[in-house]
């Protein structure tokens, strides 16, 4: 679609210079996919991050799980997990939502307390996820204890983000939405995509997701229709 949209544009510049004449339906064609880019706005963004980071939550709690009944974790896969809420969680969508949302929001006067609860909570959940990585260095779970520790620490980690995420989804975004809008939203939304791009190279999220993906299939957690009531 990327790659239409190109094409498109390139060839709606050259009608503009007058050395091709370009039909009405590929200027109209051109215009929906313009407007299309527009409407994902930052906090959008955000949002579906969450959807990323709900996926790691739910490998956290299936590790939970296997190590409180004392069954196989596959090696490497809450290591890589955490590697995930490290590099794109924290150090990318929590820090956009410090440097570029927050800030607005005390400047405004809107929404302080939670503001504050939020960026204690990112601050609490970097120094749980030091304790994970540590926790599942390669033979740091030799032990019953230290295997009870880390269910301890992903449990917490798990506790705190439910609630934290859905609060910024249902009560942060939308009202970000009242206080910024127009050039400045669309500035902010180039400026997300710069980051992202800057950090993680093209197509930063999905490759994310497919990292997501291949731990859990590592951990046969794949399939959505397991998850189905019986």
């Amino acid at each position: 679609m990327k790659e239409l949209a190109r094409t498109r544009r390139g060839f709606v510049a050259l009608a503009a210079s007058g050395l091709v004449a370009a039909p009405k339906a590929l200027l109209a064609a051109d215009a929906k996919v313009k407007a299309d880019e527009e409407d994902v706005t930052p906090t959008e963004d955000l949002m579906r991050e969450h959807g990323l980071l709900n996926r790691v939550l739910l490998v956290y709690e299936e590790g939970m799980r296997r190590l409180d009944r004392g069954a196989e974790v596959p090696a490497g896969t809450l290591a890589s997990a955490a590697g995930i809420i490290k590099r794109f969680v924290e150090d990318y969508h929590e820090k956009l939502e410090e440097e570029q949302l927050f800030p607005r929001f005390q400047k405004a006067g809107t929404l302080v307390p939670l503001v504050e609860t939020l960026k204690t909570q990112h601050a609490a959940g970097r120094k749980v996820t030091l304790e994970i990585l540590r926790l599942t260095k390669p033979g740091a779970l030799a032990n019953a204890a230290a295997k009870k520790e880390l269910s301890a620490n992903l449990a917490s980690f798990v506790r705190m983000y439910r609630p934290h995420e859905a609060r910024e989804d249902t009560v942060l975004f939308p009202a970000f939405r009242e206080i910024v809008k127009g050039k400045e939203l669309d500035d902010l939304g180039e400026k997300f995509e710069d980051r992202e791009h800057q950090l993680f190279g093209d197509k930063g999220f999905e490759k994310m997701v497919d990292e997501v993906d291949q731990i859990e299939r590592k951990l046969g957690i794949e399939d959505l229709k397991q998850f189905t009531p019986k």
